[in-house]
């Protein structure tokens, strides 16, 4: 027999130890998912050997007042499923970028052993921002360092401040109710390098 036929046979009644071992947890810890979502709900998240195998709703947000009836339990079918994205195989884990833009990148810093110069390099030459322009959508993607990543964006930043202007380097938060962390890191870094800051 099959492991999933032993564990469903009515015979050997393994189901019964499945369903136990899904309960068993070494600890509860306070936490919430915090993706996309305005509501921020608090969940206990049961851990088993550093895993999440469980999450279930807190019970014990404050009385808003006597009129008013108690603010729980709170949670969505996104929250209490987050472990399966948390665990899911289609999760990206690590930073991802188009190849054919880390390729040109990799080569002109090589050339000219500065992110900025090599950056600049690729936005000066029609022909090599079209390659990698043209490649957008086609998939492709590989993996890289976040250092990698990071020291392009801050090139790709710094040029377009210095050419064109600090207000010309726009990028979008989240809004705070979604994200707080992401909204503040986000909106902070563009109003200390002068920039535009733009969310729902």
């Amino acid at each position: 027999m099959g492991w999933i036929t032993d564990i469903i046979s009515p015979d050997t009644r393994k189901w019964e130890e499945f369903y136990r071992n899904r309960f068993q947890h070494d600890r509860i810890v306070r936490s919430t998912h915090g993706v996309n979502c305005t509501g921020g709900c608090s969940w206990q998240i049961h851990v088993k050997d550093g895993i999440v195998v469980w999450e279930t709703q807190q019970l014990d947000y404050p009385l808003l007042e006597d009129t008013l009836p108690p603010y729980e339990p709170r949670g969505c079918q996104r929250g209490i499923s987050f472990s399966w994205y948390l665990y899911s195989p289609l999760r990206i884990k690590y930073p991802l970028i188009r190849g054919a833009l880390i390729d040109a990148f990799r080569a002109e810093k090589e050339k000219t052993g500065d992110p900025l110069k090599a950056w600049e390099s690729l936005q000066n030459d029609p022909e090599k921002r079209k390659a990698y322009q043209n490649a957008r959508g086609k998939g492709g993607f590989r993996r890289t360092s976040w250092d990698e990543v990071l020291e392009l964006m801050a090139a790709a930043n710094i040029h377009t401040a210095k050419k064109y202007g600090p207000d010309r380097v726009i990028g979008f938060s989240p809004s705070p109710a979604m994200s707080r962390v992401s909204y503040a890191g986000g909106a902070r870094f563009r109003q200390l390098c002068g920039g535009v800051n733009l969310s729902f």
